[in-house]
């Protein structure tokens, strides 16, 4: 008999903690890298997988910024210098650091690519959104700023928004 009234406070237990997960407002998950000494972040509903550096087959008259293309689980990834992109260091100093990823694009959002960023930070939860500077021109997939509980400044970066972007699109130079 104590089987079953244990059984059962267990089942009670189990439904009010998903009725409260259910409950709570859902928190955004981001993704924490760096690329020339700026935070930055990614949603973990656009970025995919992460891999180490491998092997690239370098592309001509290609930007700068386009470093080549992988062979990533099978499948071809272009592979761009995200810091170079950005214009956060100059596309002919690019090295690669020891700490270096590549971070796959969702592939639903219609492209094989991967950004290599100079450092992975980990997992990021809830943030602070601060107001935008209207006076500071911004990329259409240069999200919004969060601060962290510490006071650090993210900037986060829009992975549709930047799969759809003109300029990243055209990699002939």
């Amino acid at each position: 008999m104590s089987n079953k009234q244990a059984l059962r406070e267990l089942q009670q237990r189990l439904a009010q903690r998903m009725q409260a997960a259910r409950e709570q407002p859902q928190q955004a998950n981001w993704l924490a890298v760096e690329c020339a000494g700026m935070p930055l972040l990614f949603s973990l509903l656009q970025a995919s997988e992460i891999f180490t550096p491998v092997p690239l087959q370098t592309v001509p008259y290609a930007q700068p910024w386009l470093l080549g293309v992988a062979n990533l689980r099978g499948g071809l990834h272009t592979v761009v210098d995200l810091a170079a992109f950005l214009g956060l260091r100059d596309a002919a100093a690019v090295t690669r650091s020891e700490g270096a990823r590549l971070i796959a694009i969702n592939p639903d959002l219609g492209i094989n690519c991967a950004l290599m960023v100079d450092r992975l930070l980990g997992l990021r939860g809830a943030m602070q959104a601060e107001t935008a500077d209207a006076a500071t021109p911004q990329p259409r997939f240069a999200g919004g700023v969060m601060r962290d509980q510490d006071g650090r400044r993210w900037q986060v970066i829009d992975l549709e928004a930047l799969a759809r972007h003109e300029q990243f699109l055209r990699i002939v130079a």
